[in-house]
């Protein structure tokens, strides 16, 4: 997860406590970086089957995910391992990420320990990842998958994106602790640089990110959270 708060300096790590050894909170924004349930299965449920994925991999030859708010890397790690499961011969997968504050190669390697489901896509990515991140980082982890992290504010680093998108990850902080990673402005250009028939998702059910969504131009369905939460959201740009 990321902000998009002009008061913090991008320059700047921002320091991390850590509840039960390897779950990171940021004490900037008052949350943890993901479900204290179980921050993967909630990746599982929202992100990969609110995106319609793995199925909609089957009949692409070069897919593009964006996200909103890198974190610890835990969306990517779960997407690659289902990537690996599925994918074809060929096939490509480009996962790009906007992030303010890129954590630590011990940061990453400390929270994403917690999954041994994920430990050969953690070992990989923390090989690769720079000791402390200064800019955009972008890896090639496999002959099939590439990973760029763009450093900076969420709003610049989109608009400056290509289009393209085929699908979006929505998982900044809770809307309540950070309004501009929900912000109307930063949802319209979600929306521009998506593909005809590109979706998102996010655990967000707050009633001003789906009138932020609609107002961009997505079909906004409600659905079942993950872990009891009632509701998230997900949608298509037909």
């Amino acid at each position: 997860m990321t902000d998009t708060d002009p008061e913090h300096s991008a320059g700047a790590h921002q320091p991390l406590e850590w509840c039960d050894g390897d779950m990171p909170y940021s004490p900037a924004f008052g949350d943890h970086f993901y479900c204290q349930t179980d921050g993967r299965l909630e990746c599982g449920h929202v992100f990969l089957a609110g995106n319609g994925l793995p199925q909609r991999w089957q009949d692409q030859s070069h897919f593009l995910i964006g996200e909103l708010g890198f974190g610890t890397g835990l969306n990517f790690a779960e997407t690659w391992r289902q990537w690996k499961l599925n994918r074809l011969d060929g096939q490509r997968l480009h996962f790009m990420s906007f992030e303010l504050y890129p954590m630590r190669r011990g940061e990453i390697d400390r929270a994403l320990s917690h999954w041994g489901e994920i430990d050969a896509e953690r070992l990989a990515l923390t090989a690769a990842w720079p000791e402390t991140p200064t800019a955009t980082v972008s890896l090639r982890l496999d002959e099939q998958t590439s990973l760029s992290v763009v450093r900076g504010n969420a709003l610049e680093g989109v608009g400056v994106a290509q289009a393209g998108f085929d699908a979006w990850y929505l998982d900044g902080f809770a809307p309540s602790r950070n309004a501009d990673m929900w912000s109307a402005e930063l949802m319209r250009l979600v929306y521009e640089k998506s593909r005809i028939n590109g979706t998102f998702a996010t655990y967000a059910a707050a009633g001003f990110v789906r009138r932020n969504l609609i107002a961009a131009g997505f079909t906004v369905e409600r659905r079942s959270g993950f872990a009891g939460k009632r509701e998230m959201l997900c949608g298509i740009k037909s």
